[in-house]
């Protein structure tokens, strides 16, 4: 979050009264509140039956966005932020009440100084200094009245009137607020209409490199970064002003991101949710965080699951199974038998008649004899369950925490098919490890944070610590290329570039992903309806939506704009001495005729063509996931 607090005399005359005449051009004469305004609310709440208006005068609006709201802590998270209170004639009441209380005790100029440098102007900047310097590059005390007009009409709706992204919208509320001005004598007619005639925003400066600057989605990403100092530095530090921040926000990729998610999902209003997180995996730095379409109306962080809850990852967890199984000296070259469906032995399930856990394939067909690394490119389900059977699942459960994921994992058998809940960020954290030779950097969005002082944050800067041997996250690497270049996950290919990832659906196609990485950027990719446990069924001409079909074909989108200009990095080539372990026993398919769901059909390919020039190969195309139980933890591909 950029804000910096200065006191009233080093604000622009102009500014001021640009504010006061848009927003409230009777301050200096009310006590702090509009009678007229309460009333109104009053008709809305109690006749209309619908949510009290806003607050008017500025010493309400300052009530509402500082002191009458809460502090929570977000049950997900565990990160504090600032809660506004409900709208209601009860609560405007209230405010009306704090409000000529706040009067009366620190005047009227006080509660304008306060006001301005807490208020939202957009982009990240909150308060006039931080706006000031955002948009026209100079500091609050040099504003015109043409700049001051424009960053007042802001404050009516930061989102719908942002100078940089909606420069027409912005200039009909700036010369709303020029006609203010010379309503209530702040500016003559002829310099009112000589303003007006000008074009908007020709002198819009930005800086992306030195503040958060947040249209639109990006907000998804200030609302992250702001808890994260909050519980960082505290409440009182981070409203009371001070802090420098400069984040990790690439805001080119930013762009890239959400248009890659409308370039397949283009109808935001009628289409599934979907987030997108890249990563540098040299530094664990976000450079790009996606995690909705429309902030004002859904405030839900997809790509955190703040404000909401994880999703399951589907066999986009395998990767950590492999990884666990890299540790444990298991070969990547041993063949495996993957029946359709099968007992596991030592992994329960109280629903089965014999106690005993039943995964299957999906599509319900025998997939074969693969090996370890066949079997991920074509996301075997009854091949891991095996893997995790004979490793243990507390041992994947510690290498997924090892990696990155920060969520509690139960150690159950069906978490190797992803029946856990994750969200984006932590899932690209853990496949930017494996892309980093396994060593770790925790995921920031903090570049560097300064104090007031202009003392630097040491601690803000992420330590590697390395998790997992470098050839064996190697050899994950090396297996998950094969998803790419000939499994489930063609249509992420992006030559000539090298890419390792893997697919990722949850039972019933609720939830579908797509994790990969690049050397230089590790990048997850999720979709799903806002609402959970709804299947995603023809979206966007998809019959079925798996994670091989548009969460690639974003994942593709994103990273074909992220890759431009840099090199095209082979993956090590690992080593593999000294990893012997296969399967431990023989397997045959399961003989309870209750443990196999109903089969279902191949489904119809994709209309999407193929990215990737090479036929997808045999033994199968991407099936469909066989419709089963809530929980039995069979996932598809």
């Amino acid at each position: 979050m950029d804000r910096t607090v200065i006191p009233l005399s080093q604000m622009s005359p102009n500014i001021i009264h640009a504010v006061i005449a848009t927003e409230d051009h009777g301050f200096y004469s009310h006590p702090g509140v509009d009678v007229t305004g309460i009333l109104r609310a009053a008709y809305t709440d109690l006749v209309k039956r619908e949510a009290a208006q806003g607050a008017s005068t500025i010493t309400e609006q300052l009530v509402k966005n500082v002191y009458a709201g809460s502090y929570q802590v977000d049950p997900d998270s565990g990160l504090r932020a600032y809660v506004p209170p409900e709208r209601s004639i009860a609560e405007k009441v209230r405010e009306a009440l704090l409000a000529v209380k706040l009067e009366k005790e620190l005047g009227k100029d006080t509660i304008l100084e306060k006001y301005l440098n807490t208020v939202y102007f957009g982009h990240g900047a909150y308060g006039i200094q931080a706006a000031a310097e955002t948009y026209f590059g100079k500091p609050a005390s040099r504003l015109t009245v043409l700049e001051s007009a424009s960053l007042a009409g802001v404050l009516h709706a930061p989102d719908s009137y942002d100078p940089i992204d909606r420069p027409y919208d912005n200039k009909f509320r700036r010369d709303y607020a020029l006609q203010q001005m010379a309503k209530y004598g702040y500016l003559d007619p002829v310099t009112e209409t000589k303003l007006q005639a000008k074009p908007c925003c020709g002198t819009v400066k930005t800086n992306a490199t030195e503040r958060i600057m947040a249209p639109g989605a990006s907000e998804y990403f200030v609302d992250y970064t702001r808890r994260l100092l909050i519980d960082r530095y505290g409440e009182a530090k981070v409203f009371g002003g001070g802090l420098r921040v400069t984040t990790t926000l690439d805001l080119g990729l930013q762009h890239a991101a959400e248009a890659a998610i409308a370039q397949e999902l283009p109808d935001k209003r009628n289409d599934p949710a979907a987030a997108l997180v890249a990563i540098d995996p040299t530094n664990g730095q976000i450079l790009a965080m996606a995690g909705g379409r429309d902030w004002k109306h859904d405030k839900v962080n997809y790509a955190t699951m703040v404000g909401g809850s994880g999703r399951e990852a589907g066999s986009a967890f395998k990767a950590f199974t492999l990884a666990a199984a890299m540790q444990a000296g298991y070969n990547l070259n041993a063949y495996w038998y993957g029946p359709s469906t099968l007992a596991v032995p030592g992994c329960t399930d109280p629903t089965q008649p014999d106690g005993l856990w039943h995964p299957v394939n999906a599509g319900d067909g025998e997939a074969g004899t693969f090996t370890l690394a066949g079997a991920t490119a074509h996301s075997v389900n009854t091949i891991f369950a095996q893997v995790v059977a004979q490793l243990g699942p507390s041992n994947v459960v510690d290498m997924a925490h090892a990696l990155g994921i920060r969520s509690p994992l139960p150690p159950v058998c069906s978490i190797t098919l992803g029946s856990v809940a994750v969200n984006p960020l932590e899932m690209t954290n853990a496949y930017a490890t494996l892309a980093d030779h396994g060593e770790r950097f925790w995921a920031t969005p903090l570049l560097q944070v300064k104090s007031g002082a202009g003392k630097v944050d040491p601690s803000v800067t992420p330590q590697g610590t390395q998790v997992i041997d470098p050839n064996d996250a190697n050899l994950v690497s090396s297996a998950l290329q094969g998803v790419v270049t000939g499994g489930t996950g063609v249509d992420a290919a992006i030559p000539p570039y090298p890419v390792a990832g893997k697919t990722g659906t949850a039972n019933e196609n609720v939830d579908a992903w797509f994790c990969g990485y690049t050397m230089q950027i590790a990048t997850c990719v999720w979709m799903g309806w806002p609402a959970g446990e709804i299947s995603l069924q023809d979206v966007e001409g998809v019959s079925s939506v798996y994670g091989g079909t548009i969460p690639a074909a974003i994942w593709h989108d994103f990273m074909s704009v992220a890759m431009q200009g840099k090199p095209a990095d082979a993956f090590t080539v690992p080593s593999f001495a000294g990893k012997t372990v296969g399967p431990s026993r023989t397997v045959y398919p399961s003989p309870s005729p209750t443990a196999s769901p109903s089969a279902s059909p191949t489904p119809t390919p994709s209309p999407r063509p193929s990215r990737s020039p090479s036929p997808s190969p045999s033994p199968s195309m991407e099936p469909t996931p066989t419709p089963s139980a809530k929980g039995s933890g069979s996932p598809g591909p």
